[in-house]
């Protein structure tokens, strides 16, 4: 499913820049398109366990995910550095590493939503655990002007969570 693969071919099949710094720059743009192309499958594969709600298993893929990250910044780092050199060199592969890095942000935003979404999920979850917890344990009394009396401090009961899956 990564969507990079198929993008990349016209990339490739391009005739070598033989401007100077040609190959440099294509070294680089492959750099970020290898280090974008690995983030991003395993940032689909987080999403889709997450999306099976298969919590515990996406959270194991968060050293990779940090490593990739890594690599990707740095790939983006480098690029930014000789921008200018591309700009000149072969704007025409800077172009297409835009429109590729704006592919590769549509999907981050995807898979932000899916996480955003299931830290909702459990968030509502707890909070209505924590509510039935608190209803049994505070005593249903009604002050003299018949209205229900706020619990005090004593008999609110704090809710422990484990936060290790």
């Amino acid at each position: 499913m990564n969507h990079f693969n198929a993008s990349r071919q016209p990339m490739q099949a391009q005739r070598p820049n033989t401007t100077p710094g040609g190959t440099e720059a294509r070294k680089l743009a492959e750099g970020l398109m290898d280090a974008m192309s690995a983030l991003l499958g395993l940032i689909e594969r987080e999403t889709e366990l997450v999306r099976a709600g298969k919590v515990r298993e996406a959270m194991t893929l968060e050293s990779q995910k940090q490593e990739l990250s890594r690599n990707y910044v740095g790939a983006v780092s480098q690029l930014k550095a000789s921008q200018a050199q591309l700009a000149k060199s072969a704007p025409e592969l800077l172009s297409t590493l835009h429109r590729h890095h704006d592919a590769f942000r549509a999907m981050l935003q995807v898979n932000l939503t899916v996480l955003a979404t299931a830290h909702a999920v459990s968030e509502s979850v707890v909070r209505g655990v924590n509510a039935e917890i608190q209803k049994r344990n505070v005593p249903n009394t009604y002050t003299a002007a018949g209205r229900r009396a706020a619990p005090g401090p004593r008999h609110i009961t704090p809710l422990a969570v484990s936060r290790s899956l």
